[in-house]
């Protein structure tokens, strides 16, 4: 007989796990174990479940980099013995963890799913029942005796997404995240569809690499109109600041202005990379297609050509950490490493 896949469920905080205060009505974490025995139908799934919770769950406004690490240290520690990784997190800032996630792994050949819900597991209207089985489900697929999705996902209403093509789009609605730029990898209606064609593909026999130092002398500086000299020389003259992730318009554009132009030349002067991302939801840079952008390219700014702020930021913290040699860290920024 066939060993049942076990997956490992890791609780970080966020409304899929939180309860009312029956007094102030306030949201307030609770019991992570009570919160399983609010889905019965868990023990339906063809699949062993064992849990892990953060000693002190977290709102995910206050992710960080140390609670980034705290996740890939479980995962790592239980990397042998599980054969999918679901992590419950707040919606805030699941599409910034999922990206960072997806750099600290490399060479995975296991899912780790992120999910979580608009509204806690206990309420009568709740999207985390649907959200958590379907995660589960998800992270338990196989073919051939290897997991079908070997990459960091994220799901999210129906649609399982590429965690780093991620952005939260609504505050309200259940549908909170979109992949402007990138098919869903999966959508669950009466069955799963998974897209094969768009999965990433197993990097042959690589071992599995895990990548924990992230360096966060970094800033996101986004261009509108009216902005000044002081603030942007503000920003560039940053203590110890590494890299700016610089939002522009549209297809990459910028202000033309003579001091613009000059202090983005002093940030590449001081060895500051500088990585142009675009404010639309969907679309790509493509620095040179417009005159308002044709002096960045020039400069020698790095491109993130469709890549979101959250994939864009972790990718800079991630490059850093790994010591990247100043001249060839626009060609690897530039060079997708994760599908991102």
């Amino acid at each position: 007989m066939q060993n049942k896949v076990q997956i490992l469920l890791i609780y970080t905080g966020g409304t899929i796990g939180m309860i009312k205060d029956p007094e102030t009505g306030a949201l307030k974490a609770f019991n992570f174990k009570k919160l399983l025995n609010k889905i019965p139908e868990l023990k339906l799934l063809d699949c062993e479940i064992d849990t892990i919770s953060f000693e002190e769950p977290i709102d995910s406004s206050n992710m960080n980099v140390k609670y980034w690490q705290q996740i890939a240290v479980i995962v790592e520690e239980n990397y042998s013995k599980f054969d999918g990784f679901v992590v419950l997190h707040g919606s805030d800032t699941m599409s910034y963890s999922a990206s960072a996630l997806s750099f600290m792994f490399e060479n995975l050949t296991k899912p780790i799913i992120f999910t979580g819900s608009q509204l806690p597991i206990g309420d009568l209207r709740t999207d985390a029942k649907e959200n958590l089985i379907t995660a589960i489900q998800i992270a338990s697929l196989q073919e051939k005796g290897e997991a079908v999705i070997q990459e960091v996902g994220l799901y999210f209403e129906y649609k399982l997404y590429r965690g780093n093509r991620t952005t939260k789009i609504s505050a309200e609605h259940f549908n909170a995240f979109a992949s402007p730029n990138f098919p869903e990898l999966a959508e669950s209606g009466v069955h799963l569809r998974v897209n094969k064609d768009v999965l990433l593909k197993k990097a042959g026999n690589k071992v599995l690499k895990i990548n924990k130092n992230f360096d966060q002398n970094v800033v996101i500086l986004k261009v509108f109109p009216g902005i000044n000299e002081k603030v942007v020389d503000a920003v560039v003259n940053i203590s110890g600041l590494k890299g700016i992730i610089l939002e522009t318009y549209g297809s990459g554009n910028a202000p033309t202005e003579e001091w613009f132009v000059a202090k983005l030349k002093e940030a590449i002067e001081k060895r500051i990379h500088v990585v142009n991302v675009t404010q639309c939801t969907g679309g790509a840079v493509a620095m040179g297609q417009y005159e308002t952008s044709t002096q960045l390219r020039e400069l020698g700014i790095i491109s993130g050509f469709d890549i979101t702020s959250e994939a864009a930021i972790t990718k800079l913290m991630y490059l850093l950490g790994q010591n990247v040699a100043f001249n060839v860290f626009k060609t690897i920024f530039e060079t997708s490493l994760r599908g991102e």
